[in-house]
């Protein structure tokens, strides 16, 4: 589902992974940072797609609020995990978005 965003400026987290063969809580802990994040201030939505390469993007309205979301404790247990036993690599960017526009059929 695209994520139903306000008029920019916002901001963009893109967290692009590849996984090792661990499943193990993987799905559990990856539903519930969804289930946190959007109960932090400023979080405004997230799509993603997950292949080889997994890729989620999240979108908050300040640079603070995603500050705080790197530093909350589950979300910080969760980075643990994926270094330890869940991610082979991965990359996080942060962009500001200064436009954007849609279709609709």
């Amino acid at each position: 589902m695209i994520a139903k965003t306000p008029i920019p400026p916002y901001y963009a987290v893109i967290f692009t992974s590849e996984r090792t063969d661990s499943n193990e809580g993987y799905q559990q802990t990856a539903n519930r940072m969804v289930e946190l994040a959007q109960q932090q201030p400023g979080y405004l939505g997230q799509e993603s797609a997950h292949e080889v390469v997994g890729i989620t993007i999240s979108y908050w309205d300040s640079l603070e609020a995603i500050k705080n979301w790197k530093k909350n404790t589950e979300h910080l247990t969760a980075q643990t995990m994926g270094r330890q036993e869940w991610y082979s690599t991965y990359k996080t960017r942060i962009c500001k978005v200064e436009r954007d526009y849609d279709f609709h059929k």
